[in-house]
């Protein structure tokens, strides 16, 4: 699975897909489901490659400084030398998917979920970490390129992103639907999108889900789903509060936050679907699989994971059992 309109509320029940919005004050901003989608069949290795080195100079960036490195033995001890002598890495998000990842107040730096952990595990590797915000659907190739070190954007771990990249599991989420509290349809499961416009973020399972019900309801006579896919979620939820779409989507904890933060104009509909684990995205050939999934046993040990967690409202997603590649 992978998935990621305006910005909403507070928190509210999680599953596992990723599209959302973020709503702040009274405006509506468009949120950012987490569940990107890698087409297998359209994104090539030369494609991947083309996305450039470097990000260093890039623009949104923030900087998180960290302990030095831990003793012998300790997840900082496992991580390359070639990353341990530059002493950063470098970690992409898509910072349109609160709580999970977002522009905090000062219009620049990337917070959340995902931000917090990032650091949690820098710290136990021994490097500082640089928060770098990305469109979600270059966030892979960006890894496959060297552009960056990780990726922590609520990717969901599928058997077709671990063709290009490895993940180390750390949370568990599904994919809601929401939609406006007045006149909004009753979506209670794909089956009911017919006839429907749907809203989605692109490169994202919720993306390749609605996708393929268009094709089943073609295929059994019923109305077709028109499907709307925005390159971030804040444009989804901007989508769904205007009236251009009917139906948003997103991974559980972003639509429930969304919802929340929209004081009374979106409303979920119908319970999640489709729960599967978030995994880092690491690339498989940096030697950092391992020391990440030696830092993030780590950080659930000592508690600093749950406090991440309920610092964001998205506990209910926590798992007990990190592993790497177990994806479907």
């Amino acid at each position: 699975m992978l998935c990621r309109l305006a910005a909403l509320g507070v928190p509210q029940a999680f599953s596992r897909c990723r599209q959302g919005a973020a709503v702040r004050g009274n405006q509506v901003k468009p949120l950012k489901i987490r569940r990107p989608l890698l087409a297998t069949a359209t994104i090539s290795i030369t494609a991947l490659l083309a996305a450039g080195c470097g990000a260093s100079t890039m623009a949104g960036t923030t900087a998180a400084t960290n302990p030095t490195p831990t003793p012998s033995g300790s997840p900082a001890s496992q991580v390359p030398s070639a990353i341990r002598s530059n002493g950063t890495l470098i970690v992409a998000a898509d910072a349109t998917y609160a709580p999970n990842e977002f522009i905090g107040p000062d219009g620049k730096t990337v917070v959340g979920m995902d931000a917090d952990m990032a650091k949690a595990i820098g710290q136990e590797l021994g490097l500082k970490v640089t928060m770098v915000n990305a469109t979600f659907d270059t966030i892979i190739p960006g890894l496959v390129s060297g552009k960056y070190d990780l990726g922590m954007s609520s990717f969901t771990d599928t058997k077709a992103r671990e063709k290009v990249v490895n993940f180390v599991t750390y949370f568990i989420a599904g994919t809601s639907f929401y939609v406006k509290s007045s006149g909004g349809p009753p979506i209670t499961s794909l089956g009911d999108l017919c006839g429907h416009t749907v809203a989605a973020e692109k490169g994202t399972t919720q993306q390749a889900d609605v996708t393929a019900q268009a094709a089943k309801c073609q295929a059994n006579g019923k109305a077709p789903v028109t499907l709307q896919v925005y390159n971030d979620q804040n444009a989804v939820n901007l989508a769904l509060s205007s009236g251009r779409a009917q139906v948003a989507m997103a991974d559980s904890p972003v639509a429930a936050y969304q919802v929340r933060q929209s004081h009374g104009t979106f409303k979920l509909s119908g319970p999640p679907y489709g729960t599967a684990p978030y995994g880092v995205a690491i690339p498989k050939d940096s030697g950092m699989t391992e020391p990440v999934l030696a830092a993030v046993k780590k950080v659930m040990a000592d508690g600093t994971y749950m406090k991440i967690l309920k610092k964001w409202g998205v506990q209910e997603g926590a798992i007990s059992n990190p592993a790497i590649n177990v994806g479907h």
